[in-house]
C-alpha cells in the first residue's frame, strides 16, 4: 500500500473497521485520515444532503498490534468501492471531503 491510497483497515482490541486514506506506514503502526466504518454511511448522506455532517474525518495512529488488515479501497466484481460509492451518491471525489 502506498501514502494517499483509499484503504480499509481492519482492527483488533477492540474489533472495528476504519476507513480513508493512508498517510503512512512504519514498523510502528499505520497513520491514516478518515473515519470509522460504521459513521461512513451516514456521514456520505449528509453531505449528499447539504447538511453538516455529525462525524468528521480524523488523522488517527494504529499502532501495528492492533492491525489486523489492510485493504486497498477497490471494487471487486460488482461490489462498489466506498470510494465509487461515494462518488455515484454525492458526485465528487471522497478524497476532497477527507481533507
Amino acid at each position: 500500500m502506498k501514502s494517499g491510497e483509499l484503504v480499509l483497515v481492519h482492527l483488533v482490541a477492540p474489533r472495528e473497521k476504519f476507513w480513508g486514506i493512508l498517510h503512512e506506514t512504519n514498523p510502528s503502526g499505520v497513520t491514516v485520515r478518515g473515519l470509522a466504518l460504521d459513521a461512513f454511511e451516514s456521514w456520505m448522506r449528509e453531505i449528499a444532503r447539504g447538511a453538516p455532517p455529525s462525524s468528521f474525518p480524523a488523522t488517527v495512529f494504529f499502532p501495528l498490534h492492533r492491525v489486523e488488515r489492510i485493504f486497498a479501497d477497490e471494487t471487486s466484481g460488482e461490489i462498489e468501492s466506498y470510494a465509487e460509492r461515494f462518488l455515484s451518491v454525492v458526485g465528487g471525489d471522497a478524497r476532497d471531503y477527507l481533507k
